[in-house]
């Protein structure tokens, strides 16, 4: 049975990090795109940012652009985004989930398996 479980959330102040992981079990996906999806109170589910199945490629949300970083460990089933500066519209709940096929993405409905989340809170 496929399992994402997603840590390292939290409440920091703003300006402040966080790193998230997420630690898939079940099955490999070194073959496949894995993201971070996050869902604020009210809001859609939105992309985050997303890596390829090598590592190699990368893709950002606007928002989060230069601020954020998604790492891989492929052989630890493993996706992390680390979080710097971070700012009060970067409170939601954050979601990893891995990806139909090795490409980037940012379209939800691509991805298959989903986390449960984490929550992260920035707020002074």
């Amino acid at each position: 049975q496929v399992q994402l479980v997603e840590s390292g959330g939290g409440l920091v102040q703003p300006g402040g990090s966080l790193r998230l992981s997420c630690v898939a079990s079940g099955r490999s996906f070194s073959s496949r795109a894995m993201a971070w999806f996050r869902q604020a109170p009210g809001k859609e589910r939105e992309f985050v940012s997303v890596i390829n199945w090598s590592g190699g490629i990368t893709s950002y949300a606007d928002s989060v652009k230069g601020r954020f970083t998604i790492s891989r460990d492929s052989a630890k089933n493993t996706v992390f985004l680390q979080m710097n500066n971070l700012k009060p519209e970067d409170t939601a709940r954050y979601y990893c989930a891995v990806r139909r096929t090795a490409e980037v993405g940012s379209y939800d409905g691509d991805y298959k398996y989903w986390g449960q989340g984490t929550q992260v809170t920035v707020s002074s």
